[in-house]
């Protein structure tokens, strides 16, 4: 099993040092969802909750958390996002909302938390826009789908190895 790369040898938590990494191109997708009640899910689709266009709203929210996963990821580098692109569907047979978010760089290290906390936000941000309807919303398989690029190269979550 390879080692935890933030922490140093005495176990200290540590920002990883990407100075002697080459910069390349670099892409990550994560997905997640949010279940609710189906009148709840009405509401978003008809465009009727009160508080105006759910999902303009959390996407325009996913994408700035995607621009900020620095700043609230203590051990995050900062980057420079060259993409961000978040996507929802709506899936009523689950009575759901999916986020998909793919967040690309020309970097030293991967956008994975990009993309990842860009679907969180975006799911939270609908939670808060319908929270007076439904305080019963429940996020679901949050997580990483891809990512590309790097030393490590490509990762797809459909070759990844079942976990025990």
């Amino acid at each position: 099993m390879k080692k935890l790369t933030h922490f140093d040898a005495r176990g200290q938590a540590r920002m990883v040092d990407v100075a002697a990494k080459g910069e390349t191109q670099r892409s990550a997708r994560a997905a997640g969802r949010i279940r609710m009640r189906p009148a709840t899910l009405r509401q978003i689709v008809a465009g009727s909750a009160r508080k105006g266009d759910v999902l303009g709203v959390a996407r325009i929210a996913a994408i700035q958390a995607a621009k900020r996963a620095s700043e609230l990821i203590p051990l995050c580098h900062p980057l420079a996002l060259t993409h961000v692109n978040v996507d929802f569907t709506v899936n009523r047979k689950a009575s759901a909302v999916e986020c998909v978010a793919t967040v690309a760089t020309v970097g030293r290290t991967g956008v994975e938390m990009e993309a990842l906390t860009a679907v969180a936000v975006g799911l939270l941000a609908i939670y808060d826009m319908c929270k007076a309807v439904d305080r019963g919303m429940r996020f679901e398989s949050i997580q990483l789908l891809e990512k590309k690029g790097g030393k490590s190269g490509h990762w797809s979550a459909r070759r990844a190895p079942k976990r025990v």
